[in-house]
């Protein structure tokens, strides 16, 4: 088993024992380190995770920040070259990576508690967390009585609004799709939700600023729309008495982000193991620290002082999650081209 469990062609189509477990701990501290994409310590508190990792397992990390699209162009274009392990990716993009050959298949030893919804049958992908699109709102630049609580709301502003690297992140792509139910859309059909932000900008509110928690902190961006558990750790971060986060009213998504291991990776059992770390209670009460909702979070006992960080479950009542998964990756792909050409030629 640990021989079989030191090569990188692996076959993972089995949930692992604990001692398939245990040989994968010695393959992976043979290899010494994991790289990753897409896992940076401010996202999710992945540091925890990382940190975790080095100290129980003495596995070295980097981490390289870039997008969903990015990760598997990465993978893609590196090949047998390889330079990183394991990456983090939007639900949208999971099944993209497939396509494109360029993941391996690890199903960690909690596979059974992991919704069917949430994984690739394989094991090829798999939902580590779910966040829903919500609003951060700086409360001193934004007047009490014009702050958002639904995208109807956000054409009636004089604040700018900004969401982000549209048609290569995540994040930013199913801010589109929130603002799209909203409005009467689906996921085949993002123009409602475009319509939105090309309003914003022949408004002249469109902000183009990132909106990453230097931005925040510096005032760049006065409305975000961000993951929910993004926008509340920045919040917490920066001041937490300055800043509102509200999940939009009348409509929002909830996705989540998955893991892709590397077809090439230059230390997959590393990878496999860093999975299998992230699908533990321990991994996963790292990323609820991290005010993302575990993917196994009906097997876990939330300690109070995390629960007491999340927002009311009210305000999750008109949050869905992506039904159509064909309709949504056609439109994912559609995504630069249409922000460009409907959004992005009003900005003044």
């Amino acid at each position: 088993m640990a021989a079989l469990l030191g090569s990188a062609t692996v076959n993972a189509a089995d949930v692992p024992d604990a001692a398939a477990v245990e040989a994968l701990v010695k393959s992976a501290q043979a290899e010494g380190r994991v790289d990753s994409v897409g896992m940076p310590d401010s996202w999710a508190n992945w540091k925890d995770t990382w940190a975790d990792l080095e100290s129980k397992y003495s596995l070295a990390h980097s981490d390289t920040d870039m997008s969903s699209a990015e990760e598997v162009a990465k993978f893609k274009a590196e090949g047998d070259n390889a330079t990183a392990d394991i990456g983090d990716v939007g639900f949208a993009f999971g099944p993209i990576a497939v396509k494109q050959g360029v993941t391996q298949a690890y199903k960690p030893s909690t596979w059974d508690e992991i919704p069917d919804w949430a994984k690739d049958k394989d094991g090829e992908w798999m939902l580590g967390y779910t966040g829903t699109i919500a609003f951060m709102i700086n409360k001193t630049l934004v007047n009490e009585d014009q702050r958002p609580t639904s995208f109807a709301d956000l054409a009636k502003g004089d604040y700018n609004v900004s969401v982000g690297a549209v048609g290569k992140a995540s994040q930013a792509n199913n801010a589109i799709l929130a603002a799209a139910f909203a409005n009467g859309g689906k996921e085949s059909d993002l123009t409602p939700g475009l319509e939105v932000f090309a309003e914003l900008a022949r408004q002249g509110r469109l902000s183009l600023a990132e909106p990453t928690i230097a931005n925040l902190e510096k005032g760049e961006v006065e409305v975000a729309l961000l993951w929910d558990f993004n926008a509340l750790n920045y919040r917490d971060q920066i001041d937490r008495d300055n800043f509102e986060v509200v999940i939009p009213s009348d409509a929002s998504v909830t996705s989540g982000y998955a893991t892709i291991i590397n077809k090439h990776a230059a230390h997959p059992n590393a990878a496999k193991l860093a999975r299998e770390y992230i699908l533990s209670d321990a991994g996963q009460l790292n990323l609820a620290k991290g005010y993302a909702r575990p993917i196994r979070a009906e097997h876990l006992t939330l300690p109070e002082e995390i629960a007491a960080k999340l927002l009311p479950n009210e305000q999750y009542a008109n949050a869905r999650p992506v039904q159509d998964f064909a309709g949504w990756e056609a439109s994912a792909s559609q995504l630069p081209r249409q922000w460009q050409s409907q959004v992005l030629i009003h900005q003044q």
